[in-house]
Formats: C-alpha cells, sequence, structure tokens
C-alpha cells in the first residue's frame, strides 16, 4: 500500500513576494542533492492518526517550532512513487538557521552493519515561488501554485 503523509507549509511576505519554508532532507543520501531536494516539511501518518494532527507533528519535529494560526488547505499531491502528500498552509516567520530537526538512525556505510545517526532535516530556508520551482521536488511544488491562487483570490 503506497505510503501517506502530511505536512504544514509556512509561509510569509517580503518585499511584496511570497516565501515559503522549505526543508532539505539530511543524511548521506541527500548531503550532495539540492535540485528537487527541497520539500515541504512533512513524515508519515501513523496509522489511525488525524491527517491534520500528524501534520502538525511531524512540523514540530523537523523544524522545533510549534505550528500556530489560521492554517490553509492545500490539498493532496502524489509522488511519482505513488506517495500521498496532503498539506496546509499558514503565515509565519522565523530563523531557518535556527530550526532544530530530530534525527533518523540508518546503516552507514551500506552494508558496513554500523549504525549512524542524522539530523531528519540538514537545513530551511525561505524560497520565493521562482526559486522555489528550481529547488523543490516537482509534485509538491504544485502546494506553492495552490497557496499562491489562494491567497491572491482572498486579496481580491
Amino acid at each position: 500500500m503506497p505510503k501517506a503523509s502530511a505536512g504544514l507549509l509556512m509561509y510569509r511576505k517580503r518585499n511584496d513576494q511570497l516565501e515559503a519554508l522549505l526543508v532539505h532532507l539530511g543524511g548521506p543520501l541527500w548531503k550532495n542533492k539540492d535540485r528537487g531536494a527541497w520539500f515541504v516539511p512533512k513524515g508519515e501518518i501513523n496509522p489511525g492518526e488525524d491527517q491534520f494532527a500528524a501534520a502538525q507533528r511531524e512540523f514540530q519535529e523537523e523544524t522545533g517550532l510549534i505550528p500556530a494560526g489560521e492554517f490553509i488547505s492545500l490539498g493532496s499531491v502524489k509522488h511519482k512513487s505513488g506517495k500521498t502528500v496532503t498539506a496546509w498552509a499558514f503565515a509565519g516567520d522565523c530563523d531557518p538557521a535556527s530550526l532544530k530537526s530530530n534525527t533518523l538512525e540508518m546503516e552507514w556505510p551500506p552494508k558496513s552493519g554500523k549504525r549512524a545517526q542524522f539530523p531528519e532535516i540538514d537545513r530551511a530556508e525561505f524560497f520565493t515561488i521562482e526559486r522555489a520551482r528550481e529547488k523543490m521536488h516537482p509534485a509538491e511544488f504544485e502546494f506553492l501554485t495552490r497557496l499562491e491562487r489562494l491567497l491572491e483570490s482572498s486579496e481580491s
């Protein structure tokens, strides 16, 4: 069965431009990747867990921030792998350099029998829509397109 994840997209307006907080996955497999390697902070939904509760939990685990404010549903997108990601957006601001992520453990180097810990998220950054288009995982860029459209319609 394909996996399901939920996440939160923090956004802000700077110099009349919409910016979104994206995260870069940690660990050695993502270390040297940049294009297509930035994501909405998200994670797997536990069995029986409410999607929105999972999104809030994952955002806090991956950033160390407690999400608050009015949340806007952005719907769902599907990755090529078949995984479905559901997201909500909220207005906020932070210093991305100060964010603290939880850790993951994996066998490293591969087939060595040794276990190592890595931050689940190794960095975060606010991106304009144009920059996000270059950096984001393509399936998840749709969330920014939807957010931009929703914000424009609420301003008119």
